[in-house]
């Protein structure tokens, strides 16, 4: 277990709020020498405790490329390991793929003892996203772990999100791609 210290914890709120920001203005902000900003930030990224993304909203309110949401979980038959799966996605060619073009994000899961997928695919609407997971995405997976590999598919139609990665409120607290300035620090989770 890695215990993050007070510093961190300055460094990663600053960095909750905007990701963008500069070494330098990590440091005015939090009080934490630059050289000691840069050093530790650095860690963080190098120990995989600090990782960035950048979110783009395909939903209607954003690019409208898909309108439609929705959970699918993907549990496998009994024999289907952990293992199998990730090596599946490691061999993954770096290429774009139909896993990226519909899978806005996905993860390994434990269901009823057996290995499943939990997957929120996007689509240009309900009938679109059967169609790839029936299509594309089960195909696929029966490919790479055999005819029958699949057990049971449940799904959920997602309306909107609430909150991401602990502190991301979009609907409260974000302007302009960021925590708002008004969003106390001490209402960010660090852990």
């Amino acid at each position: 277990m890695r215990v993050i210290d007070e510093q961190e914890r300055a460094i990663i709120k600053a960095l909750i709020r905007d990701p963008r920001q500069s070494n330098n203005y990590i440091s005015k902000v939090t009080g934490v020498p630059t050289p000691t900003v840069r050093r530790k930030r650095q860690r963080l990224e190098d120990e995989g405790l600090l990782n960035y993304f950048a979110a783009i909203d395909m939903q209607e309110t954003g690019t409208g490329t898909f309108s439609a949401r929705h959970l699918y979980i993907i549990k496998f038959r009994i024999g289907i390991t952990v293992k199998q799966i990730v090596d599946e996605i490691k061999s993954e060619p770096n290429v774009r793929s139909v896993f990226t073009d519909l899978i806005y994000e996905s993860h390994i899961a434990e269901m009823d003892g057996r290995v499943a997928l939990v997957m929120i695919i996007e689509g240009k609407d309900d009938a679109d996203i059967i169609e790839n997971v029936q299509g594309k995405i089960v195909p696929s997976l029966r490919k790479n772990h055999g005819p029958d590999s699949i057990e049971e598919i449940s799904t959920l139609r997602l309306l909107s999100p609430i909150r991401v990665f602990h502190n991301y409120v979009p609907l409260v607290n974000m302007h302009n791609g960021v925590l708002r300035d008004d969003w106390t620090n001490d209402a960010i989770f660090v852990g």
